[in-house]
């Protein structure tokens, strides 16, 4: 190599006779081939294959974190929905603004890919097709939106689609719509010809939820009154209304395979019903949280649940237990929550003006048996992802280590007391 060389050279040219001064050997002997060589105590001159730009200030590597970024927004989302088999998101905001982010674990690349300003009021639900090529839309001014998922282009748009502002949204498949009010009164919509082919008002109050079986036939929905309503589809007729409960039903979804109804409530209580066991409960669990707004499935027997106390709790059922704490908006009610395609997160939108994810992907994998663990000291739930109470906790490992153990003590106790039976 060069400089190894270079060096060498430098060496072998000196002469026997006396040494001259350090300063004069410098200025009068050195020769005129090696007098671009650096200095013995220098760093040899650098590699001629190498990359000269390797040395130069090189940007630091993309930070890789366990879950997207949170996104600002400008207003409060009331809802957001994300995509079927992409990284995408998409809300609407109490201004009628929706705005479509595509997300990422790399840090900082979080994007904003379009935004729409058609809807003249709030925006109160968004829901992309099974496909994720349209995105359909409802809102306080009555109308019901198409758009192209892709652009954000405004395809169709129902005015005056209900005759009071519209609450919840239902695709039951690719060109049926349905679409329930705050005054109670439920719409199936064909949307090939823009036009409802059911229109029924059974509940005294606003339509908070709407869910349908898998066969396409019955709809379920939920309401202020308190009570949930049974609908048939193919029939286009109205079945019946559960008994009333002392508190709105916020939520409603299918369980078990189908064979159990779960309705949120505003006291709380998630109240369960069998499936053709609609009028009566058959089952109550109160998860003491103030209320439950809304509910996203993740497994067949594993719900989470977002509150106006700004938890978002993982809720087992059959048997019925608190899993542990997902993520909290700290003091914010969470409007919405919904789990992205792959089931690796959970993303929340709630009055602080922030979409912010959460780390789902251990759920799926939990198992709850008949034994019920003793109770945290400081009444705490247990963490269940690493930003469970508070993305700046400084206290968060030390938590996490300490329910560690925790739970290899209840797993001891659990040991002990099958044992002595």
């Amino acid at each position: 190599m060069a400089a190894p060389t270079e060096h060498v050279e430098t060496e072998s040219t000196e002469t026997d006779p006396p040494e001259p001064d350090k300063t004069e050997e410098t200025e009068t002997t050195r020769d005129p081939e090696s007098s671009d060589s650096e200095p013995a105590d220098q760093d040899p001159d650098p590699d001629p294959d190498a990359d000269p730009d390797e040395d130069e200030d090189e940007p630091p590597e993309p930070k890789i974190r366990d879950t997207p970024e949170d996104i600002r927004l400008e207003a409060i989302a009331n809802t957001v929905a994300l995509h079927p088999s992409r990284d995408i998101l998409v809300c609407g905001d109490v201004d009628g603004d929706i705005y479509a982010y595509s997300y990422s674990c790399t840090e900082g690349e979080n994007r904003e890919l379009w935004s729409s300003g058609h809807h003249m009021k709030s925006c109160r639900q968004v829901r992309f097709s099974e496909d994720g090529l349209k995105l359909y839309s409802v809102s306080r001014d009555k109308a019901v939106h198409m758009l192209d998922a892709e652009r954000g282009q405004l395809v169709t748009r129902i005015r005056g689609a209900h005759g009071a502002p519209i609450n919840s949204l239902l695709l039951v498949d690719e060109n049926i719509l349905a679409t329930g009010d705050d005054g109670g009164t439920l719409k199936v919509w064909d949307m090939r010809k823009g036009t409802d082919i059911m229109d029924l008002k059974q509940h005294e109050d606003y339509i908070s939820d709407i869910a349908v079986d898998q066969a396409k036939r019955i709809l379920l929905t939920t309401s202020g009154d308190g009570t949930m309503g049974v609908f048939n589809i193919k029939r286009r007729r109205f079945e019946l209304l559960s008994e009333y409960q002392s508190g709105d039903l916020t939520s409603v979804a299918l369980m078990k395979r189908g064979k159990k109804v779960v309705c949120g409530s505003s006291e709380g209580t998630i109240y369960i019903f069998n499936w053709n066991g609609f009028g009566a409960t058959s089952d109550r669990f109160a998860i003491k949280a103030e209320s439950v707004e809304c509910i996203a499935p993740i497994t067949d027997s594993i719900v989470c649940t977002a509150s106006m106390d700004g938890y978002i709790r993982a809720v087992n059922l059959f048997p019925n237990r608190v899993l542990g704490c997902i993520g909290q908006h700290v003091g914010e009610p969470v409007e919405e929550i919904a789990k992205s395609w792959d089931t690796r997160f959970l993303a929340s939108s709630a009055h602080d003006q922030l979409i912010k994810f959460w780390d789902i992907s251990s759920l799926p994998g939990t198992t709850v048996n008949e034994y019920r663990k003793r109770k945290k000291k400081d009444g705490r739930m247990k963490s269940l992802s690493k930003k469970a109470h508070g993305e700046n906790d400084f206290f968060s490992g030390l938590v996490e280590e300490t329910e560690k153990k925790e739970d290899v003590e209840e797993e001891e106790e659990e040991d002990s007391d099958s044992g002595s039976d």
